[in-house]
């Protein structure tokens, strides 16, 4: 899985397509992300020590392959490759449609 948290991504299947948000979480066991503002579900919260209870509204983590990540130049989804930087010499994510650096 090449998505880190915080890069930001477009839904490309299911029933949030078309939405973009910030990646919070990765499972990269799983294969899924977390993205904010995508796949909002309910969840029944019994009261504890401090907090309220009540039904709260949370994200919950979608397929990686479900999401792509958006190009800084076209705003629109791309895929990911990998080049080695000329001038340190580590190995760097790119956008594939315009070649654009990502990290």
């Amino acid at each position: 899985m090449n998505f880190k948290v915080g890069d930001e991504v477009v839904v490309i299947a299911g029933s949030d397509k078309g939405k973009k948000g910030k990646i919070i979480k990765t499972e990269k066991a799983k294969n899924k992300v977390v993205v904010e503002g995508v796949h909002i579900v309910k969840k029944h919260q019994k009261p504890t020590g401090q907090e309220t209870g009540g039904i709260l509204e949370i994200e919950a983590a979608i397929n990686a392959s479900n999401v792509m990540i958006v190009d800084p130049k076209t705003k629109k989804g791309t895929r990911i490759g990998h080049t080695i930087d000329p001038k340190t010499g580590k190995k760097i994510r790119i956008t594939k449609k315009s070649n654009e650096k990502l990290d």
